[in-house]
């Protein structure tokens, strides 16, 4: 896999409540991404982003082996968002200033054949090849389920005064419900992690040409990136891009 990465403030928050990690070839020869997004103030919106980052990775480490199948790196990717909520949970608990503190989640996990995603809230993970993009994840905020009842159009949601109301992140809840997906990828084929920032901003259409038209991964981030910015980018805007190469993954 070819990875890079993106974070940027945006113009109009004063903090950067998102964070992302990339561990590239672990030792078992796997690459890990994770992007998450914090929530309950400045302090513990980043605070909780951060926890929630770097015990994921961590604790997904030790786990990881070579002979791993896409079902048991499944687990063991939501195994490691278990551990990160409940270090998130026990950070609230020990400040006032952090009490109502979460984050969502959403990662991905390299195998021989493409990727394991996992997620918690909304921020989201694309597939992405030279024809289509196709969202894996499913958000889990109020605009989603109104969706799925029909009762707004997938247009509509983006314009959605609510459409930041999340119904499961890590934190508020001891126990956490995570999703998990098996997406196969073709050589030169992508995978885009990224927070709301840039879903509010940037269309799914614009994401894939900008994907698939960029030279480089730095090159497409820093576009979309750019686009965010011209409508705004009210938000924190972060990306992590994976891109499937010929080269052989753990499997």
């Amino acid at each position: 896999m070819q990875v890079c990465g993106i974070t940027d403030v945006g113009l109009v928050r004063r903090d950067n409540q998102d964070a992302y990690a990339i561990q590239e070839r672990t030792p078992s020869g796997h690459t890990v991404c994770v992007v998450c997004d914090g929530m309950g103030g400045t302090a513990g919106g980043q605070q909780a982003s951060s926890i929630a980052v770097d015990t994921y990775v961590r604790e997904l480490e030790k786990v990881l082996s070579p002979e791993m199948t896409p079902q048991q790196l499944r687990e063991a990717s939501s195994y490691a968002v278990s551990i990160a909520n409940r270090a998130v949970r026990a950070a609230a608990q020990e400040s006032e200033e952090y009490r109502n503190m979460g984050t969502t989640l959403v990662s991905a996990v390299s195998y021989g054949g493409g990727a394991v995603i996992s997620n918690v809230g909304d921020s989201r993970a694309y597939h992405i090849t030279p024809l289509t993009i196709t969202r894996v994840t499913r958000d889990h905020s109020l605009v989603e389920s109104m969706v799925e009842r029909g009762d707004i159009t997938a247009e509509e949601a983006r314009r959605h005064p609510n459409r930041n109301l999340i119904t499961r992140a890590l934190g508020p809840d001891a126990q956490i419900q995570c999703d998990g997906y098996i997406c196969p990828m073709e050589p030169g084929e992508f995978l885009l992690l990224c927070s709301d920032g840039l879903v509010d901003t940037v269309t799914d259409e614009e994401m894939q040409r900008t994907v698939t038209g960029a030279r480089t991964g730095e090159e497409c981030l820093a576009r979309l990136l750019e686009i965010s910015k011209s409508r705004g980018a009210k938000d924190n805007v972060t990306a992590v891009l994976m891109r499937r190469t010929d080269g052989k993954e753990a499997v």
